[in-house]
């Protein structure tokens, strides 16, 4: 088995502009076991999907330790490299999320995503505040054994509507990809970014590899790959598609 050093290495060499890392988000040892086995060379958890296996809905209310607990299983289930949906790092405060980053390094994730968004709360943290996060969780990454990718997400388009001018909030995204990795950052997730122009646009301004999320009306795996995106995600399409299996299953057995 590769050690935690190889496996860091490895994830960071796998996010190549133009030939991206391709990640099918799991929620457990189970489907990371399924992942892995099929040739997946990284695994990856979304927090929408753990959180739903757990019952629990998204957005931090999965209890940290659980989380913790469920990422060393998976850890210790695979032998490639695997990072943690962090969400918004489990706390306000930059002391708060170096904590949380160093737990996550603890138990064996050597990557996290990391998020912007407000947690119970309203809107983004300012740039100002999340590079002061991310320079936090950089420090902590640098205090473990193994460095860990910080793939750090804005919830920009995420939150848009559809009357937002989508150039400018694409200004909004790319100064926060500046900051981002002058803090420390490893990459840049931009979920809810589906316009090709703009994807192409980020990729050539953005100094950090780009994470694009597949989603309706978001290009093509080789589509993204052609526009200089360096990892896809699949988010909590992998849980909804299996959920919706076994739902039709359940229904065909019961009469649902």
């Amino acid at each position: 088995m590769p050690s935690l050093q190889e496996k860091a290495s490895t994830f960071h060499n796998l996010h190549k502009k133009g030939d991206p890392l391709v990640l099918y988000n799991i929620w457990d040892p189970g489907t990371a076991k399924v992942a892995a086995g099929a040739g997946a060379p990284a695994i990856a958890t979304g927090s929408w999907s753990v959180a739903e296996a757990f019952g629990f809905p998204d957005g931090e209310k999965l209890p940290r330790d659980l989380a913790m607990e469920n990422i060393n299983r998976i850890c210790n289930s695979v032998d490639v490299p695997v990072s943690l949906d962090l969400e918004s790092g489990y706390g306000t405060t930059p002391e708060e999320v170096a904590q949380s980053v160093t737990l996550a390094g603890q138990n064996g994730a050597i990557g996290i995503n990391f998020e912007d968004q407000i947690i119970d709360g309203q809107g983004l943290y300012s740039i100002e505040d999340q590079a002061a996060r991310i320079a936090a969780a950089k420090k902590a990454s640098d205090a473990l054994d193994v460095s860990i990718f910080i793939n750090a997400r804005t919830d920009i388009f995420l939150k848009a509507t559809a009357s937002d001018d989508k150039k400018k909030l694409l200004e909004k995204v790319i100064a926060r990809g500046q900051a981002y990795a002058d803090s420390g950052a490893d990459g840049f997730f931009v979920p809810a970014l589906t316009d090709a122009d703009l994807i192409k646009e980020l990729c050539e301004k953005c100094l950090l590899p780009v994470n694009i999320m597949m989603m309706q009306g978001c290009p093509s795996i080789s589509e993204l790959a052609d526009l200089g995106v360096a990892r896809i995600s699949h988010g909590p399409g992998p849980f909804r598609a299996a959920m919706a299996m076994i739902e039709k299953d359940c229904s065909a057995l019961y009469g649902g």
